[in-house]
């Protein structure tokens, strides 16, 4: 299998102890049919010998902005229009900050700026300083900057300390390029298709200034608008309330409530060809949220509920001219297949990607992975296993293009 036969991949290489995993990297990218070639920053150097990456590419590799061996002594833009894709692994914290900001201070920084193909990181650090605030806005830049983010895993470190920052294996690195580089323009499974997605929790208010929701990061649908817009679609995303920045070229329109989510969805459901409901909206509202705050008056209190409307069935129950291909998700703590296929079927869906919930050794929500169960109408279920959530974000994008215009 050569899925990525004549492209072009030039690999970054930062300085970081998960540098001695990019040397397999490189193999992994060569045996589905990639050039690769590597640059190395300052500090990758003191990690891994750029000898090793020039006998595993077959490349000699570039440490300095201003080679004199290159064209016109300018290595810079001859490797920036050489490379289909720059792929960064590991990125560490110090240039995700660099390139968020727009700096040019290196060859690596240089050519990120210089080139007009797609460019990927995966990041690798202390768990401390990928949670840490400015790390986390740094990476929110990227996303609106059209950068992809691979990982980073969670699991043991290097420095003894354990929690997110590991850098995804090659091959999980290796299949996500391949899934970008199907997703580009001349493989656009959605070109200019009208897509229509919900993501994130919504606020139902008690009183002015307390509310009820859910533990969604909105994670799962944010990846899944980046995926359907790196598939060609023009995508339209009604997001609850997050700390997400929305991906570049994805419309974002922010709502609160079940409500308001809703009004915003069937204002625009008839103008979609595929509608993807994977926001986490309350079933329930207060009955009389009042505009006063509620006082401590009292040991018990009673509140009233009364049911929201049903987002996901509206949209599935229009006119078959006006509908668009709806997709459920449910989130389950137990019965998994049978509370899927019954909404699936309840709902009148084409489409529902389910994931089991509440389970303390694999969290779903606010997680940066996710594994999904997908039952279609008329087709044979399908399980996408535990990824990054960008990774099964691709997949079901590529399931729904498939079975929307079955072949």
């Amino acid at each position: 299998m050569k899925n990525l036969a004549n492209k072009k991949i030039l690999l970054g290489v930062c300085g970081g102890i998960a540098a001695y995993k990019s040397a397999d990297l490189v193999r992994r990218l060569k045996d589905y049919g990639a050039d690769v070639q590597v640059v190395m920053t300052t500090h990758a150097a003191e990690f891994v010998s750029p000898l090793t990456f020039q006998a595993v590419s077959g490349h000699p590799v570039r440490t300095q902005l201003f080679d004199h061996a290159a064209e016109a002594a300018m290595g810079h833009m001859e490797l920036a229009r050489w490379a289909d894709l720059i792929l960064i692994a590991p990125a560490s914290a110090n240039t995700l900050a660099r390139l968020s900001h727009g700096l040019a201070d290196d060859l690596l920084s240089t050519l990120c700026l210089a080139t007009t193909a797609p460019v990927v990181v995966a990041p690798a650090m202390n768990q401390a300083m990928w949670a840490h605030a400015a790390t986390q806005a740094n990476v929110d830049r990227l996303r609106t900057h059209g950068v992809d983010i691979l990982g980073p895993a969670e699991g043991d470190q290097a420095c003894g300390e354990t929690g997110a920052g590991r850098m995804l294996e090659p091959l999980q690195i290796r299949d996500a390029v391949v899934a970008l580089m199907a997703s580009t323009p001349e493989h656009a499974s959605l070109a200019g298709t009208p897509v229509l997605i919900t993501a994130g929790p919504t606020r139902e208010a008690i009183d002015p200034v307390r509310y009820i929701s859910n533990h969604s990061s909105g994670k799962m649908g944010f990846a899944i608008a980046d995926a359907a817009r790196c598939a060609g679609a023009k995508v339209t995303l009604v997001a609850g309330p997050t700390r997400l920045e929305a991906p570049a070229g994805v419309d974002l329109i922010a709502v609160e409530s079940a409500q308001e989510m809703h009004a915003a969805v069937m204002q625009r459901a008839t103008e979609a060809q595929i509608f993807i409901a994977v926001a986490a909206v309350a079933d329930y509202r207060i009955k009389d949220s009042g505009d006063r705050k509620l006082k401590k008056d009292a040991d018990t209190l009673t509140l009233d509920f009364i049911k929201n409307p049903d987002i996901l069935a509206d949209v599935a129950a229009l006119a078959e001219a006006q509908r668009p291909y709806c997709v459920g998700f449910a989130a389950e703590t137990h019965d998994l297949e049978s509370y899927a296929q019954s909404k699936l079927t309840r709902k009148n869906l084409d489409m529902i990607a389910a994931n089991r919930v509440g389970r303390a050794d694999a969290p779903v929500f606010n997680s940066d992975s996710n594994s999904l169960h997908v039952f279609i109408r008329d087709a044979d279920p399908v399980q996408l296993p535990l990824a990054p959530k960008a990774q099964i974000a691709r997949d079901l994008i590529a399931l729904i293009a498939q079975h929307r215009q079955p072949t």
